[in-house]
């Protein structure tokens, strides 16, 4: 009779095992097998059309060559160079003030300065650019105030700066939010001047930061051909070069080339950068205290002048922009009209490419956060599958050490391939909203990484013991209570989907076109105002979706936390 009783109960056991291993083994292969057509696959493919000697295709090592030795690449080549380095020896300084200013002092409104700092994540990089053109341009309203026009050298330096500035920040605030307070307290009882403990304690933390930050906005700004496009007037880099090569001249194995030599830095710096994570120790232990920063009027003033600074010109900008977006005719008919907003009236894309961004972002992030979130998941919280793991995490952190630009150019040598069967897909949303996880990929997959490693793996052994199907338990219990990161995560990917246009620009057919490209389309055509309206629109939604996530991300925070609180009477 026992063992009549326990047949259903073997059998139902058996049934939970098969489940878990098509859910962790197929999962992983199957995440494999994206990971490979979404980002191997195109990174292969421009090496092939760039040394390619087949006609058609890049002209193989001579064409490479001739490329490299002439005057024209060394020209733009130099340009790139001191244009990138400019920018990145302008903002990791300034950045670095701002983040100190927000997790090392006592300034009122933090919460306000930071939401300022973090606005131009929520634009595409041309908005800066037409912000410029109205402010220092020919006819802008400080066209007084420079010697010379903004367009050339300092005008994509200017874009440049206002449209890196967060992404250094963020990098920056997160190195100097891990701070000892038991270390500045022995430097305090031994004498030591808060300009010692600045170059005894916090810098040596947080200079692996400054390194990171650095190469962050040296490779943005090499491969961001977004505001040289509005404001680099007869200065050229090769971002922008290889965009022509590839939309204006159909040269795409000279895009190929350009493309790799693209990439050359990218995978410098995040080689260094790996090196150097791996060399420094950790910056806080198990037994550190939490650091309060004393009150000090000078130094808290001093920081927040800056602060004040750095929000004010990004509040300028950015104004700016919303406002010539409301000009019926600049600068001769000031008054306020919708009239850019009438998109229909002109060309472009209008609002089918508002409608096809927003349906790309939301696809972008539904789908990409589950895809990423359960792939972090595979890979932290089950067991087996070493190589399987580790051929996982290198492709996931591939894309960090890629631009956009030629992730870009690599999906269109690949799915563009008349013999590829995945050709079907070119043009298409789907392919968009594919290129775009792909490109965002590894940032998200660190913050579900994070959000799963704070989570004990007796979890998982519960589940086991209790003959829980693993899916279940990851529905059922991880989920509920990573649900802050993956709405951040969620967060993320909308608003990245909303401004991208360094990879999305190779990839769009007519009924496809974004809002991103239709504002560098109507900039191209003349219609300045009606760039600048289509950027505000992407602004607002970006800040309007980020803000309804942070609040929904905080209840969230508040209820799946609930579990951690001492019961009443305990």
């Amino acid at each position: 009779m026992a063992a009549v009783m326990t047949l259903p109960v073997a059998r139902q056991v058996s049934r939970a095992e098969w489940g878990d291993r098509i859910f962790v083994v197929g999962g992983k292969w199957l995440w494999l097998g994206l990971l490979v057509v979404a980002v191997l696959l195109p990174l292969l493919a421009i090496f092939w059309r760039g040394f390619s000697s087949e006609a058609g295709q890049g002209g193989g090592l001579v064409a490479a060559r001739e490329l490299v030795t002439s005057a024209n690449f060394h020209w733009l080549l130099g340009n790139s160079l001191k244009v990138s380095l400019s920018v990145a020896a302008i903002v990791v300084p300034l950045a670095y003030l701002f983040a100190y200013a927000l997790q090392r002092t006592l300034i009122p409104g933090k919460a306000v300065w930071r939401g300022l700092s973090l606005l131009p994540l929520m634009a595409p990089s041309m908005l800066p650019g037409i912000a410029l053109v109205y402010l220092f341009g020919n006819q802008g309203m400080l066209r007084g105030l420079l010697s010379d026009n903004i367009y050339g050298f300092w005008g994509i330096v200017l874009g440049e700066v206002i449209y890196t500035f967060p992404h250094a920040l963020m990098i920056l605030l997160s190195a100097l939010s891990l701070a000892d307070a038991r270390l500045f307290d022995a430097a305090s009882s031994m004498g030591a001047s808060p300009a010692r403990a600045f170059r005894s304690i916090t810098w040596p933390a947080t200079r692996q930061a400054v390194f990171a930050a650095f190469c962050l906005v040296f490779t943005l700004t090499i491969t961001d051909f977004g505001v040289p496009v509005v404001v680099g007037g007869d200065y050229q880099v090769l971002a922008l070069e290889a965009y022509k090569a590839v939309v204006g001249q159909q040269q795409f194995g000279r895009g190929a080339l350009i493309g790799m030599v693209l990439l050359l830095p990218a995978l410098f710096s995040f080689g260094v950068d790996a090196w150097l994570r791996r060399r420094q120790g950790d910056a806080m232990s198990g037994r550190a205290q939490v650091f309060q920063p004393v009150p000090s009027r000078l130094r808290d003033g001093c920081y927040l002048a800056i602060v004040l600074l750095v929000c004010a010109v990004l509040l300028l900008v950015f104004g700016m922009a919303v406002y010539s977006s409301l000009v019926k005719f600049w600068p001769y008919n000031l008054s306020l009209s919708l009239n850019h907003y009438q998109f229909e009236d002109t060309a472009g894309g209008g609002w089918l490419a508002y409608r096809n961004s927003l349906t790309m972002a939301l696809c972008t992030a539904l789908i990409g956060s589950v895809l990423i979130f359960t792939g972090a998941y595979l890979m932290e919280k089950t067991k087996g599958q070493k190589g399987l793991n580790l051929a996982l995490r290198m492709l996931s952190f591939v894309p960090m050490a890629v631009p956009g630009l030629v992730l870009g150019l690599g999906y269109v040598f690949f799915f563009n391939l008349n013999g590829n069967p995945l050709h079907v897909f070119y043009g298409s949303m789907a392919l968009l909203v594919v290129c775009t996880i792909a490109h965002y990929l590894t940032t998200a997959q660190m913050t579900a990484t994070t959000a799963l490693r704070q989570l004990d793996a007796e979890f998982e052994a519960a589940a086991l013991s209790l003959k829980a199907p693993l899916y279940r338990h990851y529905l059922r219990v991880t989920v509920p209570i990573c649900l802050p990161a993956l709405l951040d995560i969620l967060r993320y990917l909308f608003v990245s989907a909303m401004t991208t246009v360094s990879a999305a620009i190779f990839l769009y057919s007519p009924d496809t076109i974004l809002a991103a490209v239709a504002v560098l389309n109507m900039d191209d055509a003349g219609n300045v105002g009606g760039a600048a309206a289509m950027s505000t629109l992407i602004l607002f939604t970006s800040a309007g979706v980020s803000l309804l996530l942070a609040w929904a991300s905080r209840g969230a925070l508040r209820r799946s936390q609930a579990w951690r609180q001492t019961a009443p009477g305990q």
